[in-house]
């Protein structure tokens, strides 16, 4: 990050509420070409900032291992070496034709099972009694660590969520995605409002996109979203009476090679329209941070009403709502505390310790860190004392037992203060 990025960034969080999430008054996405004129603050000034979408060109893939290894000379999943690398390996597979709640049932496959269902259903006219399959959200590199998939662009390097889930090795959001033609994506947000990137290793997607605020326009007369917003259903005003509010999605057509940049709280809903790949990362960081802190509130809240009537008769209501919301979200306020002390602790560390020649040459998030330079440190920092300092005013996180954590969230705040302030000197 250069200093005119830190400036800049410095003034829009002064001057915009925390949750900002941005505007979006036009219907064009841009597309960015070239590699070597387009870095890194480009990318931070001009689209995490403003939380505007962008579609990055096949040049920022062209060197990537799946897309040499995992497509044939005329574009389509090589299924034999797909098979020969991760034949045995079992996959969430989801029925796009079936609608669970508000989502489409999964089961698990073998993935040479899967494969050898695709190739039917492509032979058979891209119908089977089976549904369209769809594998989704596969934690590929978390299972073959060793392959030579990708790698993450810079532009996406300062991920939150992927450092502090490696960092306690439970969790990921890294997914390999893999549909025929016609399978789908429903309606939704991304986990934690997120940020994500998503790269087509081969075939084609068609996105439609809703800025953060359009989607209250497509809610029922209930308060739901819908399920596909495509349906004729929206037109009914008794159901959906905001739907003529709405404005059009913004549309992108995303070819195979191009990475697609999804803002924080955009809903969209996808489409493949060839056989596809793709990879798929959800991330956070100091730009989208406090949009994460506001989702989490917003689903205690809504965890809160939904059991408010056991409030008396139960002592540990509180801690019943943060499970339910755990189990709903997966985090809850006591984890999110540990989540910021993991960011703040690991560029603490860049800061007043450096990084050797040994650590700097591995893939790891302190290198990143180190990469982004002191000025994306320090910037992660602020933002981290910014939503801290919320969360340890917060009412609901005030009424948990903080005694297990540790540093305490005031001894944590200092200690990051003051090493802003001596990053800073």
């Amino acid at each position: 990050m250069d200093r005119a990025t830190f400036a800049c960034s410095t003034a829009f969080f002064r001057d915009y509420s925390s949750s900002a999430q941005g505007t979006f008054s036009t219907g064009h996405v841009d597309f960015i070409d070239k590699i070597e004129s387009f870095t890194y603050s480009d990318f931070f000034r001009d689209y995490l900032i403003p939380n505007q979408p962008c579609v990055f060109s096949e040049k920022f893939t062209d060197g990537w291992g799946s897309r040499r290894n995992w497509v044939t000379w005329g574009g389509k999943p090589d299924f034999d070496h797909l098979l020969q690398e991760f034949g045995e390996a079992i996959v969430p597979v989801a029925n796009c034709d079936v609608k669970e709640y508000n989502s489409n049932p999964k089961e698990q496959l073998p993935f040479k099972e899967y494969v050898s269902y695709w190739k039917e259903y492509i032979k058979n006219g891209y119908r089977s009694s089976r549904g369209c399959l769809y594998l989704k959200d596969w934690h590929l590199s978390r299972a073959f660590p060793e392959q030579d998939v990708y790698t993450t662009p810079v532009y996406f390097s300062s991920d939150w969520l992927n450092e502090y889930w490696d960092a306690i090795a439970v969790d990921d959001y890294r997914f390999v995605y893999m549909g025929p033609k016609g399978s789908w994506t429903p309606f939704h947000a991304d986990v934690f409002r997120s940020y994500s990137w998503s790269a087509n290793i081969c075939g084609r997607k068609k996105w439609l996109l809703y800025p953060p605020g359009q989607e209250d326009y497509l809610k029922d007369c209930h308060g739901n979203l819908p399920f596909d917003v495509t349906a004729p259903g929206l037109q009914d005003r008794s159901v959906y009476p905001r739907y003529n509010q709405s404005q059009p999605p913004v549309e992108i057509v995303q070819e195979a090679g191009e990475i697609v940049f999804i803002p924080s709280g955009w809903h969209h809903q996808v489409y493949n329209l060839e056989d596809t790949i793709s990879i798929n990362h959800n991330w956070v960081n100091g730009c989208n941070v406090a949009i994460m802190w506001c989702f989490l509130q917003d689903e205690l809240a809504a965890v809160q009403r939904e059991i408010n009537e056991w409030k008396d008769p139960m002592d540990d209501w509180h801690l019943q709502c943060q499970l339910i919301m755990k189990s709903c979200t997966g985090i809850d306020y006591k984890e999110f505390y540990n989540f910021l002390k993991v960011i703040a602790e690991n560029r603490i560390s860049i800061l007043e310790k450096g990084l050797d020649d040994e650590a700097s040459s591995k893939n790891t998030p302190k290198a990143a860190i180190s990469t982004l330079g002191m000025l994306h440190a320090v910037f992660d920092l602020k933002r981290t004392v910014k939503v801290l300092t919320s969360l340890s005013a917060n009412e609901d996180f005030k009424k948990l037992d903080l005694t297990s954590l540790s540093p305490p969230p005031e001894a944590l705040l200092h200690h990051l203060k003051a090493a802003i302030d001596t990053a800073l000197l």
